[in-house]
C-alpha cells in the first residue's frame, strides 16, 4: 500500500492508495492518486517540500509526484522568527 503523509500543525494527514491496482487501471486507485496529486502539487505551491521514504535508505526530496513511491512525506514549508 503506497501513501502520502502531510505533517501540519493539526497533526498528521495520510492519502493511500495500492500502487499495484493504479498500474492495473482500477478506478479507486486511480482516484485516490488523483487526489493526492492535487494535494501535492496544492502544498508545493505553498511552499511545502516533499521527500520519499524508503526503509534502510536516506529520505530523497521529491519535486514531482510519483503515484509509484511507496511512501511520500510532505513537510510544509518553515517559518523562522
Amino acid at each position: 500500500m503506497a501513501s502520502m503523509r502531510i505533517l501540519s500543525a493539526r497533526g498528521d494527514t495520510a492519502v493511500e492508495w495500492d500502487a499495484a491496482k493504479f498500474t492495473e487501471g482500477d478506478p479507486e486507485a486511480r482516484a485516490a492518486v488523483a487526489e493526492a496529486e492535487r494535494l501535492f502539487q496544492e502544498l508545493k505551491a505553498k511552499g511545502a517540500t516533499a521527500f520519499t521514504v524508503r526503509p534502510g535508505r536516506p529520505a530523497e526530496r521529491l519535486d514531482v509526484f510519483d503515484p509509484l513511491a511507496e511512501q511520500i512525506v510532505i513537510v510544509p514549508r518553515v517559518a523562522g522568527g
